[in-house]
């Protein structure tokens, strides 16, 4: 694996990729593979050229919502907990929570959570209610082979640096499980996109190094044998064992992202609904095009 550059970018060149280099190699994000796979236009767009995106109502409320749950994570007392009621611990849950139009939301994963804690106290597992990682950022390195993707042959193996932050990780046992929350709507064809997801993170967990892991208070001789989602607003969780075909299709896709870079070709995906509402549909000659037809 190459090792001798410290630096990341979205704005790579593969011509200047070399093993002993100092070029920046190409970082991705969670976020940047998802825009890629949903678009690779917009991709291009938003991560390459550093074109600035609309901020929506539904951003902003994601950016809210999750810094609530880590702020409710990280003030929890399990003691000061153990000894309430279960219509207490949801107004103890709620108390965590700002003050805000959100408060539906807030009252949802309230519910939820002192659920989930009586159920582990009455396991006697408290020990493991509180999640072992609170929204932490992740560094790693792996290789995407040639050959990844056959579909998208490369003209070499590539070393690419990923980075992402984990919502949460609980403990189970002898395994580690990583939750993540979202905060719109279930549709069971979410599915597929939650497990890619969730395979980055398992990637991103396995190739980061020891010393880093460490530092954040965990094991890594300690697997990721599951994963799962939670939609509070649909009061909807999920937890299920790892997919390992879901490994496969990231390392597929970014293998994908990789032969765009190579032959600086990064297609539209036009769907009207999709297409309408993106930040960039005025500068998109593709989809333009298409909306005519």
């Amino acid at each position: 694996m190459r090792q001798n550059s410290d630096e990341y970018t979205y704005q790579w060149n593969p011509d200047f990729y070399d093993d002993d280099s100092d070029y920046p190699i190409l970082k991705i994000s969670k976020s940047s593979l998802g825009s890629f796979q949903w678009c690779p236009k917009r991709y291009e767009f938003q991560y390459k050229e550093k074109m600035p995106i609309e901020t929506t109502e539904v951003m902003v409320k994601g950016s809210i919502i999750h810094n609530a749950r880590e702020d409710f994570f990280n003030e929890f007392d399990v003691k000061k907990a153990e000894n309430l009621s279960h219509h207490e611990l949801v107004n103890y849950c709620m108390s965590l929570h700002p003050i805000d139009e959100h408060s539906e939301m807030y009252e949802a994963m309230s519910i939820f959570e002192a659920n989930r804690f009586m159920e582990a106290k009455e396991e006697n597992e408290l020990d493991n209610f509180l999640p072992v990682i609170n929204e932490i950022m992740l560094d790693a390195r792996i290789v995407i082979s040639k050959d990844q993707n056959k579909k998208f042959p490369l003209k070499r193996d590539y070393t690419v640096h990923l980075q992402g932050i984990i919502d949460r990780m609980f403990r189970e046992g002898d395994v580690y499980i990583p939750m993540e929350l979202k905060t719109g709507g279930w549709k069971d064809w979410k599915t597929t996109m939650m497990r890619k997801e969730m395979a980055f993170y398992k990637i991103l967990f396995e190739n980061t190094p020891d010393e880093k892991l460490r530092e954040w208070g965990l094991d890594p001789e300690i697997p990721i044998s599951h994963w799962g989602w939670y939609y509070p607003a649909a009061n909807y969780v999920h937890v299920e064992e790892v997919k390992t075909g879901s490994i496969t299709a990231v390392k597929k896709g970014i293998a994908e992202m990789i032969h765009a870079y190579e032959t600086s070709i990064f297609p539209a995906k036009y769907f009207a609904k999709t297409c309408s509402s993106c930040s960039f549909f005025g500068i998109c000659e593709e989809a333009n095009v298409q909306s005519w037809f």
